[in-house]
């Protein structure tokens, strides 16, 4: 909320104004109170929901809505002096067949030098290809070719570096699921190959997408790398993208790929256990979190960002929270079934969501959809896990008969996998087993007996199950099952 306030203070009267004359003409007035509340008067959030008349839950959507209101309003007012330069590129021909060619020529270099400090490769090689024209019988033909020449293969080396972000990201979320070796290498050499082409042209921008990378490769393929590092640390690549961002602060990119580095700041100071700096970080990243969800596939996992955001509600004992956070959350994130890994996070995210919230009959649908859109066959050990999540909400809901057979199904699995290789799965079905059995004596201490077995084990992969809680509650809601028969 800080920062939604923080933004709407910084507003000029005139920004300001529009924003609100326009909210008031498409008749978003809560929108337009709220935007006047946090301008003019001091009231805390509960004030605000109260004259409202909006839940937490409405609240949060109504601030996110005027967030993204106001962040159109100041992109649409930008005057983009790079807009300007590529209309006059688009309109080069004007220029080449209305001017003399003096002019030309001067115009084309003063163009030449600002597409350079905004690092456009594509333009560049229009420029150069006129120019290598217009010098045909001049000795500069030569030098203006050669430039055409490179910019063309540099404009191909940034496209190469978008393409193996793209390819990076989808390759991590099978690495995710499945922790497998293969995959990891996969990325060892994805990220080896992108160093390369980052190496061989002095750029801002590709040493920005080596950054995505980089640091997200650091944090979750190769964490121990940190530690007996020759390059640049994680914070000295934070502070080198940042001073390119502040310098081309007018390029639309930048000003997009400003919250992918927010989120790995996040990321950062989370698996270091910086938690001062996770709590800055999470509600910069946390207000722009559906807008992550979404439209950054191509630059980072951002699914990643659930499982911090899991994490951090168990920290500070607000997962019962996250039910109704998740209906704002997502709100306006379409499934994606092609992305396995994607879909089965956001899936199974949701599912505990509703099982803090003591919904488990949703958080079993949830589950059920989700095996049944997607084959997890690729990834055995989380379709064992999620299947051990559904079993939970079957043991909650008292479906005996359905909790016999998922866990039958489950078993048959860990035979063919061995026990030293799903041991967690093991000893979380082992809970509900004592849970769900008839003899009633000393469920609880049996329980906890196990517990302790279960939170030692670490894990690499995708596991649904660390991220129940397993406190005196839990063990009470269990033991408070009467198995049939018993």
């Amino acid at each position: 909320m800080a920062k939604l306030k923080n933004i709407v203070k910084q507003l000029s009267d005139t920004d300001y104004k529009s924003i609100y004359d326009s909210l008031i003409e498409s008749n978003a007035e809560k929108s337009a109170h709220l935007l006047k509340a946090l301008r003019e008067r001091q009231l805390s959030d509960s004030k605000i929901m109260v004259e409202l008349e909006v839940n937490a839950n409405a609240y949060y959507t109504l601030r996110s809505r005027l967030n993204q209101k106001i962040e159109e309003h100041l992109l649409q007012q930008m005057e983009s002096p790079r807009t300007d330069i590529l209309r006059k590129v688009a309109n080069l021909n004007e220029v080449l067949f209305t001017k003399k060619r003096t002019i030309t020529i001067a115009t084309l270099k003063k163009l030449e030098k600002e597409l350079l400090d905004y690092d456009l490769a594509n333009e560049l090689t229009v420029i150069y290809k006129s120019l290598k024209k217009l010098h045909v019988n001049s000795p500069d033909h030569f030098q203006y070719s050669q430039l055409y020449n490179r910019h063309v293969a540099y404009m191909l080396a940034v496209d190469k570096a978008e393409d193996l972000l793209t390819e990076y990201f989808r390759k991590y979320g099978s690495y995710f699921l499945s922790n497998d070796e293969n995959e990891k290498l996969g990325l060892s050499l994805l990220m080896k190959e992108m160093q390369n082409v980052a190496r061989i042209y002095e750029s801002h921008r590709l040493y920005v997408y080596q950054s995505c990378m980089l640091v997200f490769h650091r944090l979750f393929v190769e964490p121990d790398d940190n530690l007996h590092l020759d390059g640049e640390s994680i914070e000295d690549i934070f502070k080198h993208v940042q001073k390119i961002f502040d310098t081309y602060n007018l390029d639309p990119l930048y000003y997009h790929l400003n919250l992918i580095f927010e989120f790995l700041k996040l990321e950062y100071y989370n698996h270091y256990g910086v938690y001062h700096q996770v709590e800055k970080s999470f509600e910069e990243v946390n207000d722009a979190a559906t807008n992550l969800l979404i439209n950054y596939p191509f630059y980072t996992f951002a699914a990643r960002f659930l499982i911090t955001k899991t994490e951090r509600h168990l920290r500070l004992n607000t997962e019962k929270e996250m039910y109704a956070e998740n209906e704002s959350l997502f709100e306006d994130i379409e499934p994606d079934t092609q992305d396995v890994p994607k879909h089965t996070i956001h899936v199974v995210y949701r599912a505990l969501g509703c099982y803090y919230g003591g919904r488990y009959e949703e958080a079993a649908k949830l589950i059920n959809s989700l095996l049944n859109d997607v084959s997890l066959k690729r990834f055995p050990f989380v379709h064992m896990e999620v299947k051990a999540i559904l079993a939970l909400q079957y043991c909650m809901l008292r479906d005996f008969e359905l909790f016999n057979q998922l866990t039958s199904s489950i078993q048959r699995q860990i035979r063919l996998f061995g026990k030293d290789e799903c041991e967690n799965v093991l000893l979380f079905l082992k809970i509900l087993k004592i849970a769900t059995s008839e003899a009633k004596r000393e469920k609880a201490k049996k329980i906890m007996q196990v517990v302790p077995k279960f939170k030692s084990l670490k894990l690499n992969y995708f596991a649904p199950t660390t991220f129940i809680r397993m406190d005196k509650e839990f063990v009470e809601n269990l033991t408070a099952i009467d198995a049939p028969g018993s």
